[in-house]
């Protein structure tokens, strides 16, 4: 029999999950008769939540951890795979990206019905999978979950350290026409953009987010939009641009897009704290909505962005637009206010596990827990700040943070748990295995040539 394992599921008000009392969750094992059958728990119903989330409120966060600065990096990825061979790349990617998803929020629908519990983080999850998957993977639950939650805090904290990087580079953009004569080094501004984010990130409620997500949300739309109208300015003519580039260049597209594309550690939360959370994974609810509006807004972004600006694509389409002119500046400073906007909600995920894992447990009082607060985000701002002042290369960490990490807790860990959960039932000719294979594959290339890539781009 296995033995009795706790769950940490108490979360602080400060993360805006399921709150719940602590109890001794015990993990079942498969063949234990002792279990009664979990087709009658429904752990929806059994939620406590304090600020639970709209469903449009959930598809704003979405769209936001989804659709970031990553569709400004849209043209830089065709501009490394060609025309043909990114247009059709994108849409897998987007397709598989999605499935991984639906297998994450799959796999914690189930293991919730079967532990009965109300809700599940990823790294619980994870946990819980290999807990209830083959004897022999059990020990290694701890582990997975440990790693898990190191690539959460990992993925994110360098998902804002692009945010301040890309917010230094079009402010001194835009500082340097304004006032030509002044000279300022991007580092400088990096450390200028600290101040406000000190104070935007002492805001502690996911659903208290909402404004800040959509507020990001019309400020990208509407320069998306007059970025477009830079793209079509000229009549797009296909024979300025490859149609297909070198194999050689492909791991910088495939990490772009991921990083693009890859929203995966905002999802857990959005959809312990929906107040209907049954309507994310619907054939038409949240999740796919949202990504088949990410996969075509990148789409277009991607396919005529590069016939636009060809082979002088920057990292940013943002930073190919003429700064002399007022429209292309209004798009500057509407995608720096966006990309600011956003940088607490994808803060929010790495500073959940962090509070949970180490913090939570060792401050108790309500003073005490708002001054830990108050230090751990006023630190968490400090050091990806310092983080983006020394490494001052857009494009290169674009590539090497969707290579490490994205494509390995995107998609590596979603069809890990799925076929660790499911090794009983693999299905018709063990279909579920060898697709889960295909995208372990997958991942691990990103993986390995993505890396490659990107610490060379920063060593050079």
């Amino acid at each position: 029999m296995r033995k009795n394992k706790d769950i940490d599921l108490n979360l602080d008000d400060f993360t805006s999950t399921t709150i719940f009392a602590t109890k001794e969750v015990r993990i079942p094992n498969d063949n234990d008769e002792s279990i009664d059958s979990n087709e009658d728990y429904n752990p929806f119903e059994h939620r406590v939540i304090e600020h639970p989330t709209s469903t449009m409120g959930s598809l704003i966060h979405i769209l936001k951890g989804s659709l970031g600065t990553g569709i400004l990096a849209m043209p830089y990825a065709f501009k490394h795979a060609g025309l043909v061979l990114g247009s059709i790349a994108t849409i897998v990617i987007g397709i598989l990206c999605t499935h991984c998803i639906h297998l994450l929020v799959s796999v914690s629908h189930e293991l919730c019905r079967k532990l009965k519990v109300p809700s599940l983080s990823l790294a619980e999850t994870c946990e819980a999978a290999f807990d209830n998957g083959p004897k022999r993977l059990v020990k290694y639950s701890g582990l997975v979950k440990t790693l898990a939650d190191i690539f959460l805090v990992i993925t994110h904290s360098m998902g804002v350290c692009v945010y301040i990087v890309f917010i230094a580079e079009s402010t001194q953009q835009l500082v340097k026409h304004w006032y030509p004569e002044f000279e300022m080094d991007t580092r400088i501004y990096s450390v200028i953009t600290m101040i406000p984010l000190l104070l935007s990130m002492q805001i502690r409620q996911l659903k208290y987010l909402v404004p800040f997500s959509l507020i990001a949300n019309v400020c990208l739309v509407i320069g998306f939009g007059i970025t477009l109208y830079y793209i079509f300015e000229e009549t797009p003519d296909v024979s300025k641009v490859s149609l297909f580039e070198s194999l050689e260049r492909f791991p910088t597209f495939l990490s772009t897009i991921i990083f693009a594309m890859e929203g995966v550690g905002v999802i857990m939360p959005v959809e312990n704290t929906m107040r209907q959370p049954q309507r994310l994974v619907d054939w038409f609810g949240v999740l796919n909505v949202a990504m088949g509006i990410v996969v075509v807004l990148y789409s277009i972004t991607g396919f005529f962005g590069f016939i636009r600006y060809g082979s002088e694509t920057e990292a940013s389409i943002t930073l190919n637009l003429p700064v002399s002119e007022g429209l292309a500046q209004s798009v500057k400073v509407l995608v720096v206010l966006a990309v600011f906007f956003t940088y607490n909600l994808q803060a929010y995920v790495a500073l959940d596990v962090i509070w949970r894992r180490i913090l939570s447990p060792r401050v108790q009082g309500s003073l005490k827990v708002n001054v830990t607060q108050i230090i751990l985000r006023c630190l968490f701002v400090a050091i990806t700040v310092l983080i983006a002042v020394a490494v001052r290369h857009l494009d290169a960490i674009i590539t090497l943070f969707g290579a490490v990490c994205l494509s390995t807790l995107g998609i590596l860990l979603p069809a890990v748990i799925d076929t660790v959960l499911h090794y009983k039932e693999l299905g018709f000719l063990k279909w579920r295995l060898f697709k889960n294979i295909f995208l372990c594959v997958f991942s691990l290339t990103a993986l390995i040539s993505g890396s490659a890539t990107g610490i060379r781009s920063l060593l050079a």
